[in-house]
């Protein structure tokens, strides 16, 4: 697994490296971690979420905020500075569980990132993502796309205070929904440069092992 730090980049040119790491992995690459941030961006599912916006174009252009039809699944969400955004470009054709347990192990990553922070986080059926207990307060956002069994986009984990970007939208489209942060809820500063260490160790422990048994030859 190679992990790529990408630092601070817009979305349109996060989205042109994955695309190329797509191709190299379709074609027997060393698959690629991608960790970023994105400057204010808001960005829409395959399946739209257009209608979950609550201010209109000229108002985000206003305020500097970009606005990106994807090529992932789910619906409406936010990026920004302080929060830690990672796309695993990976191969699930022959990982056991396919993409059914490739999202979750994801899940789990941000599970576990969040415990070592003394977070407690969750899953919450039949909504993608991570979530506190209550299941009202939203930590972490999760949308990919497939093409050729290799994965591409991935999740979204807030980390600083300021999650107010999520107030422009209904967060995922989910009536209800607050988004939340590590900050918030461990009531002091955390850094994305902490979670980054901490989320590129959970995604070696759960990844690497899938990886190897996806690779491995089969036994007479």
């Amino acid at each position: 697994m190679r992990i790529v730090d990408l630092g601070l980049m817009r979305h349109h040119e996060a989205e042109e490296r994955q695309m190329e790491a797509l191709a190299s992995v379709m074609s027997g690459g060393e698959e690629t971690l991608f960790l970023v941030e994105h400057p204010k961006v808001i960005t829409l599912g395959r399946q739209g979420g257009a209608e979950n916006l609550h201010v209109g174009r000229e108002y985000l252009e206003a305020q500097g905020i970009e606005l990106v039809q994807t090529r992932r699944g789910g619906n409406i969400t936010c990026h920004f500075p302080g929060q830690l955004v990672a796309y695993p470009v990976f191969r699930v054709e022959k990982r056991p569980g396919g993409i059914r347990r490739f999202f979750a192990d994801m899940e789990e990553t941000v599970i576990r990132t969040a415990a070592a922070f003394g977070v407690t986080a969750v899953r919450r059926p039949g909504y993608p993502g991570v979530w506190m207990p209550d299941g009202g307060r939203k930590l972490c956002s999760m949308g990919i796309g497939v093409k050729h069994f290799v994965t591409y986009h991935g999740l979204a984990l807030n980390v600083a205070r300021d999650v107010s970007l999520f107030d422009l939208i209904t967060l995922c489209g989910i009536g209800g929904a607050h988004a939340t942060s590590l900050s918030l809820e461990t009531g002091r500063t955390v850094t994305v440069k902490e979670v980054k260490d901490v989320l590129v160790r959970e995604f070696r422990a759960l990844f690497a092992h899938s990886s190897l048994a996806a690779h491995a030859p089969a036994q007479e």
